[in-house]
């Protein structure tokens, strides 16, 4: 048995190769294949054939993907769609002509639209307009669900997705002005305990809700999914509409999750909401019921999961700044 894991250097990818690691030293017999962008780019056709001709794995996990926040989505609209159809368009057409058996395909929440009903559930793709600051990123994640089904259609293959919520743990990017919400408030309240301040601001009201899963529980998540047998995959999705969400199907706040990582972080002064910024849209909530029917659910609490990625902050990020 042989597994290619493309994109092992992100933070979903790494969180998945740690865990086929700890499966290699419980015992269990399988060749792991990666390779560095330096070493392969995704992108490059002729490249990704040769890779895949050569190596001819059995099974390939393809979490490699152009990420960023709305500020780089707006920028680069360009780059992200494009750099993605290529991945996923090279992988999984040369995964075909190689004869990979089983593919597993990481989506993304934003595939569907602006205006879905909550919680979203699969069958709400393509049901109405996408939000407009990263269309081409989720125009592109579509494409990589409907490649997989498209596929399986034509030639019989079994790949499948898998769509995530709002990820994060170690590995995440704590950047001051283009990473997520939840490690953008770790970074704002560490440096608020380290400086000694008083008050914090979060943007907007405070209202808007969100859901969180710990990286570590989506690549559970992932090879879950992978190595469900076919029939029972099949059983519980449809050819066209064949993904299944990820999460664990509870939100939070923003003043509430910003109130957590204060007690993570230390940090006892005011916070303080500012509703002249923008509070974007005010829920994105997974509907997770097919996984959860399928038997997998998630085991690492918000709080829990919070604690520690401080502690991976603290390890990793902080202590490289200094």
């Amino acid at each position: 048995m042989k597994i290619y894991l493309a994109g092992h250097r992100g933070m979903v990818g790494g969180a998945i190769l740690r865990r086929l690691e700890d499966r290699k030293e419980s015992g269990e017999e399988f060749e792991l294949v990666t390779r560095t962008h330096a070493e392969l780019d995704l992108t490059d056709q002729s490249a990704v054939r040769a890779f895949l001709m050569a190596e001819r794995p059995d099974a390939v996990i393809l979490a490699a993907a152009k990420v960023g926040g709305i500020h780089a989505n707006n920028t680069y609209p360009a780059d992200f769609i494009y750099e993605n159809l290529m991945m996923e368009a090279n992988v999984v057409h040369q995964a075909f002509e190689a004869g990979v058996r089983r593919l597993l395909f990481l989506g993304s929440s934003c595939i569907y639209p602006k205006e879905a009903p909550q919680p979203m559930v699969e069958h709400a793709l393509m049901t109405g307009v996408l939000e407009p600051t990263n269309e081409p990123y989720a125009i592109a994640k579509i494409a990589g669900i409907k490649l997989c089904e498209s596929y399986n259609r034509q030639h019989g293959t079994d790949y499948r997705s898998v769509m995530p919520t709002n990820l994060y743990g170690p590995g995440d990017n704590f950047h001051s002005e283009n990473s997520h919400v939840l490690p953008a408030l770790m970074r704002r309240f560490h440096e608020a305990v380290q400086e000694g301040r008083d008050e914090v601001v979060i943007w907007g009201t405070g209202t808007p809700r969100r859901e969180f899963l710990h990286v570590d529980d989506m690549a559970a998540a992932s090879l879950f999914v992978l190595d469900l047998p076919r029939k029972q995959y099949e059983a519980n999705t449809q050819p066209m509409l064949s993904h299944i969400n990820v999460g664990c199907g509870e939100d939070i706040s923003i003043l509430e999750l910003a109130q957590l990582v204060a007690h993570v972080t230390g940090f006892d002064g005011r916070i303080t909401t500012d509703p002249t910024k923008p509070d974007g849209t005010m829920r994105k909530l997974m509907d997770v019921n097919r996984l959860n029917q399928l038997g997998w659910f998630p085991t690492i609490g918000l709080e829990q999961g919070v604690e520690e990625t401080y502690r991976w902050f603290l390890e990793n990020v902080e202590t490289a700044r200094h």
